[in-house]
């Protein structure tokens, strides 16, 4: 029964025909505060489900705020990690809900956030496992961010690290791992190889260019990859909705970065 259950909610976050998938993260409010672009939750939801994104990550307090208070319809990752930028050890997530909690806000799926490398890795680890013992039992999907981040990491973006955190997530029970994207699809391509659960791209701090983001998309999706979540990339920009569809249509489409740079001019 709880695979069916996954089934059904991996439907609403994941393209049926394609297993692709555009989410974006609008969880930045608990590390970053109300930045330019997430300061009103439900005008940002509408305008992400316009540009057809499948899913979007929030935190349980903006479910009522937000979620699907527009008439739109998208899918709900509740996002299970916090820690802010306020902090001492701001890359040390700890857990501010669960699994039961998230099923009874009406979430599609949950996602946690892990560092590796940082000097919280064992807890972190620890509360990776007990938030994915948790979503197997009740056949809730489980999204994992990935991030080599730490003392002992020299660059967070080379493919030997990204490929490790990668893997980590999968052989945790992730059922899609997110991790930073390695600047090509030659080496993004190793990332994707190794893991057992599709990959989908961050899209990191806001870029110069709609052709880099969209340059970025293309490669990790001629890599193998399943998509992305684009937060600060999406939603800041001047246009959201437009941007969402040019992404969707070399995620969903196959298409060039030029056809997709199209629907942005």
């Amino acid at each position: 029964m709880t695979i069916i259950g996954k089934q059904i909610r991996m439907e609403r976050i994941m393209d049926r025909n394609t297993g692709h998938t555009i989410i974006v993260p609008l969880d930045h409010g608990v590390s970053v505060g109300p930045i330019e672009g997430i300061c009103d939750i439900r005008e940002t939801v509408a305008l992400v489900a316009e540009g057809g994104a499948k899913a979007i990550v929030e935190h349980k307090g903006l479910v009522g705020a937000g979620h699907r208070r527009s008439g739109s319809d998208i899918g709900l990752i509740i996002h299970l990690s916090a820690s802010t930028s306020l902090s001492p050890h701001p890359h040390s997530k700890t857990l501010v809900s669960s699994v039961e909690e998230a099923i009874k806000l009406g979430a599609d799926a949950v996602s946690i956030h892990i560092n590796i490398g940082d000097e919280q890795e064992r807890e972190m680890l620890h509360d990776f496992g007990r938030v994915s013992y948790e979503a197997r039992n009740w056949g809730m999907p489980l999204l994992a961010m990935m991030y080599p981040r730490g003392q002992n990491i020299r660059d967070e973006y080379d493919v030997e690290v990204v490929k490790h955190a990668a893997r980590v997530g999968c052989e945790m029970g992730a059922d899609i791992v997110k991790v930073s994207y390695t600047g090509s699809p030659e080496t993004f391509r190793q990332v994707v190889e190794g893991s057992t659960v599709p990959v989908v791209i961050a899209g990191g701090a806001k870029m110069d260019s709609d052709r880099d983001i969209l340059e970025m998309v293309r490669g990790a999706m001629d890599a193998g990859a399943a998509g992305a979540s684009i937060g600060r990339n999406v939603f800041q920009h001047v246009n959201p909705p437009a941007m969402v569809r040019a992404m969707a249509k070399i995620i969903f489409e196959n298409d060039t970065v030029d056809a997709a740079l199209k629907l942005l001019a």
